[in-house]
């Protein structure tokens, strides 16, 4: 019997896997196929109880998909070496940056390049999707009581 390697995205111990639910692809043996699951995005955003605390519910290549509510305003800050997807499910947001504001509705996207300094506003709460490489930190090269580690959910 074989087995495929398995890196978790987190790269954590498996006690802190379990203890946030987040479980490996299973590798079925006999067709080389790794489980494939989909997922509920109105589900995941149920479990998000909290502001501005992206949530991992997945991992593709390097990046990961985050989903987080926001509501009032974050801090400006850059990305030194990643750049960012804001894909707005519920509600609307606006990203600031220094020369524009940005307006977002649900179905609506925008890539932030990395080194662009930038803030986010929900005059109401907001649902978003985040695609971002796994290196990214919420509050880029700021650091403050609003910098937090994503959570599988």
């Amino acid at each position: 019997m074989w087995a495929l390697p398995y890196t978790s995205p987190l790269a954590t111990t498996s006690n802190q896997r379990l203890a946030t639910n987040h479980q490996p692809p299973v590798l079925h043996s006999n067709t080389m196929e790794t489980e494939i699951k989909k997922v509920n995005l109105a589900q995941k955003f149920g479990l998000v109880q909290d502001y501005w605390h992206p949530r991992i519910t997945g991992a593709l290549n390097d990046a990961y998909v985050k989903l987080v509510k926001l509501k009032g305003e974050f801090v400006w800050h850059h990305h030194e070496k990643e750049d960012e997807l804001f894909l707005v499910i519920k509600g609307k947001l606006t990203i600031k940056l220094r020369s524009q504001d940005i307006h977002l509705e649900a179905g609506e996207f925008v890539i932030i390049p990395r080194g662009v300094e930038h803030c986010s506003v929900a005059a109401e709460e907001v649902h978003v999707l985040l695609i971002e490489p796994q290196s990214t930190l919420n509050t880029g090269n700021v650091r403050n009581e609003r910098t937090v580690d994503s959570d599988w959910i």
